[in-house]
């Protein structure tokens, strides 16, 4: 998991513990690796990074961490590698608080921004299997606190959770800045509907869904005030119970505000120039 830089459009709220997020279940038979193998593997992405994208013909001379890192103006990296399906290693590097001096470990917590949104389809696709919800059933048939204003359109093909899942639903708000400390914090149905504190627009289809794909986190918080609805529960709580706890990811939360016994144990967010946040990261009630 990397961290998103808090005030990006589409940042979302989820914090994601590197280490506890990627210890999977592996078959007892899997044997580990010899310690020299892991310790060879490790120095060699450590210092021979390269570009994703490559120009025939130009030639790239590999790049260690913490170059790539002074270079972007990153204070702080967690990396965990699965290998044939087995968790290998982790390793942090940087500050997970440059002022304070607070080095990264693999237990910082990470504002993981949309990397929490494939583990509430995770939480969504679950309930679809319990038969709770389904995919191609209109939402608004499910949806008690707030209802999708469809303004003409969806009368042939509803908003449904495979629409907001797939991002093809023709919903607006493509993503949230998320809010400093002091702000006041609007509720879920007052993002969804634009009203103050809301610092986004409403959500509201203005496409025809299922006739193209455009990138929503609307749609996502939709989906976030659906699987709450049907559940019953807080979405931080089904979070944790349906997904979080069974994957043994027990340090990770969806909770916003972060508690604040959590806070010595978070990254702080920096804006470019390696300006801190104000209150060292956003708070964000879009949270899936």
């Amino acid at each position: 998991m990397t961290h998103q830089h808090p005030s990006l459009r589409g940042a979302s709220a989820a914090w994601l513990e590197l280490g506890l997020a990627l210890l999977i279940a592996v078959p007892a038979s899997a044997q580990k690796p010899d310690d020299r193998v892991v310790a060879d593997r490790i120095a060699r992405v450590e210092a021979n990074l390269l570009p994703s994208v490559r120009v025939q013909g130009r030639d790239y001379k590999p790049a260690g961490i913490s170059d790539r890192m002074r270079y972007y103006g990153v204070p702080a990296v967690s990396v965990a590698v699965i290998h044939d399906g087995e968790f290998e290693w982790a390793r942090a590097y940087g500050w997970a608080d440059v002022e304070a001096r607070r080095p990264a470990t693999t237990s910082t917590l990470f504002q993981a921004a949309s990397m929490s949104k494939p583990l509430a389809a995770t939480a969504a696709l679950h309930l679809v299997q319990s038969g709770v919800l389904a995919l191609d059933e209109d939402v608004n048939r499910k949806l008690t606190s707030w209802k999708v204003l469809t303004h003409g359109f969806g009368a042939q093909h509803p908003v449904t959770l495979r629409g907001l899942l797939t991002h093809t639903a023709g919903l607006t708000v493509n993503g949230f800045p998320g809010y400093e400390e002091g702000e006041r914090i609007p509720t879920v149905v007052q993002v969804l509907s634009g009203e103050p504190p809301a610092n986004t627009g409403p959500v509201r289809v203005d496409l025809e869904p299922g006739s193209t794909w455009r990138y929503s986190g609307g749609g996502t918080t939709v989906m976030q005030l659906l699987l709450s609805d049907v559940t019953g529960q807080p979405f931080p709580e089904l979070m944790r119970a349906r997904v979080l706890e069974p994957l043994g990811m027990h340090a990770s939360t969806y909770r916003q505000p972060l508690p604040v016994d959590r806070h010595g144990d978070a990254a702080t967010g920096y804006r470019a120039g390696l300006r801190p946040i104000r209150g060292h990261f956003h708070t964000y009630p879009e949270m899936a």
